[in-house]
């Protein structure tokens, strides 16, 4: 039996006062049961529900009694609509009986009948959070995306079949029951493009032994969300995303778990894989001059060299990002929040210098096309990077 219920008080004598109407509880008539329940959870900080219900009026004076015991639903919020009716129907006015999770609606009907009714509030134990499913192919060109909301309703009301809104005009229906979670299928896309990416970053990845300089290389799938993808319609959620490959058996292998940022269309979406064990990196420290301009003013030239082994049997590329702050820090000893004139030099042998889609203002990025194992042997491709810091004191 649901707790939030309609009551509806039918006014027998006409010279009753209105005051005693307000707080008596007289005779009630059988419960009207819901027609209509839509939930809306696009706020990801408050559910509304909004309900119809078909009520029977008697000419004159009325009670309509909304009470919701257990149920944490904010009175302030509650909105009470005729949106059909015989006849003229008005609300009164509307009051709160004393210590009790309940109001009561004083209503005038012109004619006796049938009277549809529409509630609406915000309701304080019903949320949702979103989770994905993610199989890669074998050839990592293309994965199954499949993405689930775990609805939670931790009230005991039971609203049954409901139209549930999940956002940018995407609504299922499901029933829902009191105290339960249950996880439910919103859209599944087939052959999701997919670009397996391979990083350098020591900011953001760390070493894989800094006694030996060599770092650690991030493996991440990358997917667009745009309708060139077969996505694209919708943003996509926060939420916990499985990632599987399928095996050679007819299987899926368990690769990992990462959280998927929230993805507007046209946006892309990363997925940590782990560390790479095919790739190896070598950085270290080919030169770190200073070049005097005038007084205590000069020029700081720092170059990396990069040693890079590809030690896997297809041709790969590896992105390497540097933080800006971080090496004038490391090299120049001066705080990385500082803001800095920087530039890259001619000395760097990166092919086309730096990727300018990547790098920014805190941000240098550049790429290296690696070749494939021979003979299980890496053919080691050697790069620099040059860095300069202008005006510096």
């Amino acid at each position: 039996m649901p707790r939030t219920r309609f009551r509806v008080v039918l006014a027998v004598l006409a010279s009753v006062a209105f005051a005693e109407l307000a707080y008596a509880r007289v005779k009630l008539i059988s419960l009207p049961a819901r027609d209509r329940v839509e939930i809306r959870l696009e706020n990801q900080n408050a559910t509304m529900i909004e309900e119809e219900r078909t009520v029977p009026l008697v000419k004159g004076l009325n009670q309509v009694d909304f009470s919701w015991a257990n149920t944490r639903i904010d009175p302030d919020t509650i909105v009470f609509r005729i949106i059909d009716s015989t006849g003229e129907v008005n609300v009164l006015s509307v009051s709160y009986p004393p210590k009790e999770s309940a109001l009561i609606w004083n209503v005038a009907a012109e004619n006796a009948g049938p009277a549809r009714v529409r509630i609406s509030y915000l309701i304080g134990q019903l949320s949702k959070s979103s989770n994905y499913r993610a199989i890669a192919a074998r050839d990592e060109k293309t994965l199954r995306l499949a993405h689930f909301v775990k609805l939670r309703n931790d009230a005991p009301e039971t609203f049954g079949e409901s139209g549930i809104w999940l956002g940018a005009d995407k609504r299922i229906e499901r029933p829902i029951a009191g105290d339960q979670t249950r996880e439910l299928l919103v859209e599944r896309w087939n052959a999701v493009p997919i670009v397996k990416t391979f990083t350098a970053d020591v900011q953001k990845h760390g070493w894989q032994n800094q006694a030996q300089n060599k770092v650690k290389v991030a493996m991440h799938y990358v997917l667009s969300n745009e309708r060139a993808a077969g996505l694209g319609a919708t943003t996509l959620p926060y939420g916990k995303v499985r990632i599987f490959q399928q095996d050679s058996r007819g299987g899926n292998a368990f690769l990992g778990e990462d959280w998927g940022k929230r993805t507007a269309p046209g946006a892309k979406m990363q997925l940590f894989l782990g560390q790479s064990r095919d790739i190896a990196v070598k950085r270290t420290i080919e030169r770190n001059t200073r070049e005097r301009i005038e007084g205590n003013l000069y020029n700081q030239h720092v170059v990396l060299r990069y040693e890079i082994e590809n030690f896997k049997d297809v041709a790969a590329e590896l992105r390497i990002h540097e933080a800006v702050g971080r090496i004038r820090s490391e090299f120049l000893g001066k705080p990385a929040h500082q803001d800095t004139q920087w530039e890259v030099g001619d000395e760097t042998t990166f092919p086309g210098r730096v990727d300018a889609q990547e790098t920014d203002i805190k941000r240098v990025a550049v790429r290296a096309k690696l070749p494939p194992a021979q003979d299980a042997k890496a053919q080691k491709q050697t790069y620099l990077l040059h860095l300069i810091f202008r005006n510096e004191w």
